[in-house]
């Protein structure tokens, strides 16, 4: 069965991929909106790394809508992979800019309080993987979209579950000390 024929088989995954990943943005739009004068109280690294990654989430929710639109758009196998190798290595650049910003900071609004390690590992991996299909739907293997859909539903419970740490954990967020007071 050609590509073309293969890629039609994952229609309404995909569709449901990109439906969801949009309602999710426009959501994360209205919870910011909502909550914005409570995020711009405080200026330590917590606050700072919060509101990079609720912008990154929002932009991880953008990739999984671009995904989805790019394998839902009638096109070739190699235009396809190119893309989705494109939308993804692009993407990875996100995660990997917040541990070199943050890394050696106070930062404790992980679900342990600390540096939120495993949700970067997590979306690192969802991005190389997301990658990795890109390369064999230009190969030609259309079986390779199971790796490119799989990287989508990660991002989408990543995103959500990032969201949700993001929002508690600044309520338990330890503040650091400034200029020598406690």
């Amino acid at each position: 069965m050609e590509i073309a024929a293969r890629i039609g088989l994952w229609r309404d995954l995909f569709v449901m991929l990109g439906t969801s990943a949009g309602a999710l943005v426009g959501l994360l739009f209205i919870v910011i909106s909502l909550h914005f004068d409570k995020i711009t109280e405080r200026a330590d690294a917590n606050m700072r790394m919060t509101i990079e990654g609720s912008r990154n989430n929002t932009f991880h929710l953008l990739t999984v809508l671009a995904e989805a639109a790019a394998v839902l758009t009638p096109q070739p196998a190699l235009a396809l992979g190119l893309e989705l190798i494109g939308l993804n290595l692009f993407g990875l650049r996100l995660p990997l800019m917040i541990v070199i910003r943050y890394i050696g900071q106070p930062i404790t609004i992980s679900e342990g309080g600390g540096f939120p390690r495993r949700l970067l590992a997590t979306i690192v991996v969802a991005y190389l993987v997301g990658a990795a299909g890109g390369v064999g739907v230009a190969m030609g293997h259309s079986g390779a979209l199971f790796l490119v859909a799989v990287a989508c539903v990660v991002k989408l419970i990543r995103s959500v579950l990032t969201a949700w740490m993001l929002m508690f954990g600044m309520f338990h967020a330890r503040t650091a000390p400034r200029d020598g007071f406690p």
